[in-house]
């Protein structure tokens, strides 16, 4: 065992709202219950917001609007670089709280936190990024500008898999770009959201700019309802994000929806094979396959399949599974008792079909933790494109392999999902490379990178039915989506003609 300096977080209290610059926990709340998934015990109760409440945050954020969209970029970016320095200095502390009550492991959780960080990096420069365009004499005596506005209220919906991450995609660009934001966290690990509203207020965010509404549908339904909230991210499944989707276009609402994965790794057979095997390792089983961006289908191209799948099988079966406040842990527990029955259920559903189970992860133990959300890490062989743990995304440390006979038949298999948020292909190959790159239908694409999430400035997002809505997460595509544009065009009396004008102005 490797002690972690850190202490693990450990708070019993209620896990409340955070409205108009304070907590906020109404008498008459309805709870839901907060587990720890290394022993499986409840460890606290979260709030769950009602219509009203959800109306509360958006009237405080609708009150804070006017003032925060007419302060200066400049100052706007001065209070994220204070928050930035905060978040740094409590890097260590969101992580623990991560690994409490999500159950990956520490140093994970700490990774988590620095990619969030990093988003609020970018939004620091928000002063360049809302720079507009101009174009002087487009017609006669008439000059013309391009302006971004913010929205207003805007709100984000995200998932139990980075409490502080996901969240990090949105708000820090969102309020940058002038806007007020409510975040409404996944109720499974909510309690990260208070300390960066915490942290936020202490960095000198006015009050009702930033508020949090903890809660479960009632609270989305709420959010999508309010005329008020002119625009709404979400993170998560697929058939959540299109009804997301459906919903706030119903309203009139700006909609980036993300929804699920089947991400796929092609191994060629001239792809280094150890570093295959560690990036596969890595890619399924870290953070027990709960993320978007996870490899849960090994694609192995002609003989690759018998190089690789002996090494495969050992690594899977010596996988450190164990609390992750240990960090020498590589994989900790499942989130909750509900999402381990579903992924056993859909080992179960594999083996039922044919799939070759070398690598079980059901019934696995952990010594002092017994009442833990366990499981192992999963490896089918002999996966075919019919079969339901193919199909679907699973969202747990099960890795299925399917074999081919040639890239051609890789790349239709992928194109043919009707997921495209992520995929690899290792190869030594520069034109299989570069052809691969060019023609998957996936919006992120890794060449000998297992998992590639684009950085801070460039945005997140995958295609088909992964995204609903037209512009990516974070980056550019952040900007674009929580601002609006405005065109200018002016022309000043003394040069304006006698008489009127029927005709459209032009460069003549």
């Amino acid at each position: 065992m490797t002690t972690n300096k850190t202490p693990p977080f450990e708070s019993k209290d209620d896990i409340a709202h955070y409205i108009g610059g304070a907590l906020h926990l109404p008498s008459n709340s309805r709870f839901g219950d907060v587990f720890h998934p290394a022993s499986g015990q409840l460890a606290r109760r979260v709030a769950l917001a009602s219509k009203s409440d959800v109306n509360e945050a958006v009237a405080s954020a609708k009150a804070a609007f006017p003032a925060w969209a007419d302060t200066p970029p400049l100052r706007r970016a001065r209070i994220l670089f204070k928050y930035l320095e905060l978040l740094n200095h409590h890097r260590d502390e969101l992580a623990a709280i991560i690994t409490a009550e999500h159950g990956k492991v520490f140093t994970d959780a700490q990774g988590e936190v620095t990619r969030g960080i990093e988003i609020v990096e970018f939004a620091t420069g928000i002063p360049e990024l809302l720079k507009g365009d101009y174009s002087e004499q487009v017609s006669t005596d008439i000059d013309n500008w391009i302006m971004r506005q913010s929205l207003g209220v805007v709100a984000g919906i995200t998932p139990f898999n980075f409490p502080v991450m996901v969240p990090m995609w949105m708000f820090p660009v969102a309020i940058a770009c002038g806007n007020t934001f409510i975040l409404k966290p996944s109720p499974t690990d909510p309690s990260a959201s208070l300390l960066m509203a915490k942290l936020l207020t202490e960095a000198g965010l006015p009050k009702g700019v930033f508020n949090v509404v903890q809660g479960d549908k009632e609270a989305v339904d709420a959010l999508i309802e309010n005329p008020d909230v002119k625009a709404i991210s979400f993170v998560g499944s697929t058939p959540i994000a299109n009804y997301i989707y459906e919903r706030g276009a119903h309203f009139g609402k700006r909609v980036q929806a993300l929804g699920g994965a089947k991400n796929h790794m092609v191994v060629m057979p001239d792809a280094d094979i150890d570093k295959a095997v560690d990036a596969l390792i890595g890619a399924a089983y870290g953070s027990a396959g709960e993320r978007c961006m996870a490899i849960s289908v090994a694609v192995l191209v002609g003989d690759a399949a018998e190089k690789i799948m002996p090494k495969l099988i050992e690594r899977t079966r010596t996988l450190k599974i164990k609390n992750g406040m240990e960090l020498d842990a590589e994989m900790g527990p499942i989130v909750s008792r509900a999402a381990l029955d579903r992924i056993t259920g859909y080992i179960d559903k594999g083996v039922a079909a044919g799939a070759k189970l070398l690598v079980d992860g059901r019934g696995l133990n952990v010594l002092g933790s017994e009442n833990g959300f366990w499981l192992g890490g999963t490896l089918f062989d002999g996966v075919t494109p019919d079969m339901q743990i193919y199909l679907e995304e699973i969202f747990g440390p099960v890795l299925s392999c399917v074999r081919v006979a040639n890239f051609a038949d890789a790349l239709n298999l992928v194109n043919a999902h009707e997921f495209g948020n992520g995929v690899a292909c290792f190869t030594s190959d520069g034109n299989i490379a570069r052809e691969f790159a060019r023609r998957v239908q996936v919006g992120m694409v890794g060449i000998n990178v297992p998992i590639p999430v684009p950085m801070a400035w460039h945005g997140f997002g995958g295609w088909k039915r992964s995204l609903f809505g037209d512009m990516n997460a974070y980056g550019k595509e952040g900007v674009r989506f929580y601002t609006k544009q405005k065109s200018v065009m002016q022309r000043w009396p003394e040069s304006i003609a006698k008489g009127a004008e029927f005709v459209m102005p032009t460069s003549k």
